[in-house]
C-alpha cells in the first residue's frame, strides 16, 4: 500500500508553499479512501512518494486516471493567500490503494 503525490515544478511554487499543497493532496484523497484501504495503509507504514507532474493538464490526467480504475485521488487548487493566484491546480495525490494499482498511473513520473 501506498500514496503518490504529484505536484507541479511549472509554477515555482517555493518549497514551503510545495511542501503544504502535497500535505493538503494527501490528506484529502486519504479521506477518499475506504476504511480498510486507510486502516492497511496506516499498518503498513503510511508510505508516500512525492514525484513531478510538468503541468495542470497532467495534474487532471492522473487524476481521471485515477478514478477510472477507482482509486482515491485528489486535486489540490490553491487558495490564492500567498504565491498563487486563487483556484491554481498545485497537486494530486492516488492512493492509499496496492502499490501495483498506484504504479500503473505514477510509475513513470519522476522523483521530486
Amino acid at each position: 500500500m501506498k500514496q503518490v503525490i504529484a505536484a507541479r515544478t511549472d509554477i515555482g511554487m517555493g518549497q514551503g508553499k510545495l511542501a503544504a499543497q502535497v500535505a493538503h493532496a494527501s490528506l484529502k484523497a486519504y479521506e477518499y479512501a475506504d476504511e480498510q484501504a486507510q486502516r492497511q495503509w496506516k499498518q503498513q507504514g503510511q508510505a508516500k512518494v512525492v514525484v513531478k507532474a510538468g503541468s495542470e493538464r497532467e495534474l487532471y490526467q492522473i487524476s481521471e486516471e485515477a478514478k477510472a480504475k477507482g482509486l482515491p485521488s485528489a486535486v489540490i487548487e490553491d487558495a490564492g493567500r500567498t504565491q498563487l493566484e486563487p483556484g491554481t491546480p498545485t497537486a494530486v495525490a492516488v492512493g492509499p490503494a496496492a502499490d501495483a494499482d498506484v504504479d500503473e498511473i505514477t510509475g513513470d513520473l519522476s522523483l521530486f
